[in-house]
């Protein structure tokens, strides 16, 4: 599907979305469909979990799982077009939800309250919007804020470590675990990487770079687990820090 003429500022805007919507109402999923991603949701996954889609657009992601045995899935995007389509269109499903909502301000949601958060290309978008990094910064904290100790944020993205590890490390709130999947139009129909066994992971990204080596056809996928001791012990160091001064 053609994306018009649009330029690098206009992924992370509403106006584009609710235009983008409007012109090309039919399905369509970003960077990988479910049943491609379903072995390595199993991993992190439980169907009793509750689950939230950022971004969604009118992909068939949150469908799909429920159809699978989710039992609590809850989808948002800014676009007010598409959510009000995707909620005409599944209204029948008491088990997958649409609400229009800013991944950067997610109020309406309490505290740990969700067990994973699924990013399929959102990070993305806002990397390519005006104020990228404050906006990222902004909507990481929010994931981070709305899972539960323990939850899982699965970020599926074309951005390799040396790109988006040290965005992920700047929040101080989780451990990641790197997978990789081929990117479906480049796919030969072989299976070159295993999804659900997870690269080595340095400080700096470059060992997946040296297992991947030049020009991979992959998507990213960077599994964090959040982990509420890590900010237990960062507030404690930096009180030592601020005691020894």
């Amino acid at each position: 599907m053609t994306l018009g003429t649009a330029t690098k500022h206009d992924y992370g805007e509403p106006s584009y979305w609710d235009q983008r919507y409007r012109q090309y109402p039919e399905q369509f999923d970003w960077y990988q469909k479910y049943q491609s991603l379903a072995p390595l949701f199993d991993l992190y996954l439980r169907r009793s979990h509750r689950l939230l889609l950022v971004g969604c657009g009118n992909s068939a992601l949150g469908e799909s799982m429920v159809d699978d045995g989710y039992q609590d899935v809850v989808n948002i995007d800014v676009s007010s077009i598409v959510i009000e389509a995707m909620q005409k269109k599944h209204m029948d499903k008491p088990g997958l939800k649409y609400i229009k909502m800013d991944v950067r301000d997610m109020d309406p949601f309490q505290s740990s309250s969700f067990d994973a958060v699924i990013d399929k290309g959102t990070l993305d978008s806002l990397m390519c919007g005006h104020n990228a990094l404050l906006n990222a910064t902004k909507m990481l904290q929010e994931v981070g804020r709305v899972l539960k100790d323990k939850g899982v944020y699965i970020l599926i993205t074309y951005g390799d470590p040396s790109y988006r590890l040290s965005l992920l490390r700047d929040i101080e709130l989780w451990t990641i675990n790197m997978h990789v999947i081929e990117r479906i139009e480049k796919s030969s129909g072989q299976k070159t990487w295993e999804l659900i066994t997870p690269l080595p992971l340095n400080e700096d990204g470059s060992s997946v770079a040296a297992v991947l080596r030049s020009n991979p056809e992959v998507h990213y996928i960077y599994v964090c687990i959040k982990d509420e001791s890590r900010r237990w012990q960062q507030s404690t160091e930096t009180n030592d820090i601020r005691n020894e001064q």
